[in-house]
C-alpha cells in the first residue's frame, strides 16, 4: 500500500514538472517572438528610420511592396549574417519577381549600428537589402510596434564590450503593409521561395 501511494506521489511529481516545463518553454517562445500571437497578429509595418545611405525612411515609402523584415545586429556573429544569407538567397531565387520584394534589415543595436555602419555591412550580402537603424527611442518604439524582443546582453570578448540577445524570426508583410506571417529562423530558402511564389501570383 505504501509502495502505491509513493508510486502515485512521484507521478504527480512528475506531472507538474511537466507542465511546469511546457509553461516555460511557452513563455520563452512568446518573450522571444517566435511569431507574434493570434491577438497581436493583425498588426502593420510601422517605422520611422534612417538607412544605411543616410536618408529617413518609414513604412509608407514601401508601399505596394512585399517586404521581409529581420530585426538584427552588425556585430552579430551567427543568427543575423545567416538570416541574412537566407534572404539574399531568396531574393536570387525569386528571380523575375524579386522586385516585387523589399527585405529590410532593422538594427537593435543604434549605439554601434550607425548609418555608416550598415552601409559597410549590409551590402555584403549583395541582395538589395536596406539597412535601417535609429535613435533608442526610434528603435524601442519600432520593436514595440512589431511585437519583438532584444536586450543588451554584457560579453566583455564582444566590440564594445557587449552583445545583444533578440528574436529571430522573419517577417513577411503584404503590399499594404499589414502582417502576413513570420518564418522561424532556420526556415530554408527554398521554403520561403515556395510561399512567397505562392503569395505573388494570387
Amino acid at each position: 500500500m505504501r509502495l502505491k501511494t509513493i508510486r502515485w506521489i512521484l507521478w504527480g511529481i512528475t506531472g507538474a514538472v511537466s507542465l511546469s516545463l511546457a509553461f516555460a518553454i511557452l513563455w520563452r517562445d512568446d518573450r522571444f517572438g517566435t511569431e507574434p500571437s493570434r491577438e497581436t497578429a493583425a498588426f502593420r509595418a510601422d517605422f520611422e528610420l534612417t538607412d544605411h545611405q543616410g536618408m529617413v525612411r518609414t513604412d509608407e515609402d514601401f508601399a505596394g511592396r512585399w517586404l521581409l523584415v529581420f530585426f538584427g545586429f552588425a556585430n552579430c556573429p551567427d543568427v543575423c549574417p545567416t538570416t541574412l544569407a537566407e534572404v539574399a538567397a531568396v531574393m536570387d531565387g525569386l528571380g523575375v519577381s524579386a522586385p516585387k520584394v523589399q527585405p529590410l534589415f532593422i538594427s537593435i543595436d543604434p549605439e554601434r549600428d550607425t548609418p555608416a555602419a550598415l552601409a559597410d555591412f549590409v551590402p555584403r550580402f549583395d541582395a538589395g537589402i536596406i539597412g535601417l537603424t535609429g535613435t533608442p527611442k526610434q528603435i524601442s518604439e519600432t520593436a514595440r510596434s512589431f511585437y519583438i524582443y532584444y536586450e543588451k546582453i554584457e560579453e566583455a570578448a564582444a566590440p564594445g564590450g557587449y552583445s545583444m540577445s533578440h528574436s529571430s524570426q522573419l517577417f513577411l508583410f503584404g503590399p499594404d503593409g499589414a502582417y502576413v506571417t513570420a518564418y522561424a529562423y532556420g526556415t530554408p530558402a527554398e521554403e520561403i521561395i515556395a510561399d512567397l511564389n505562392g503569395r505573388l501570383d494570387t
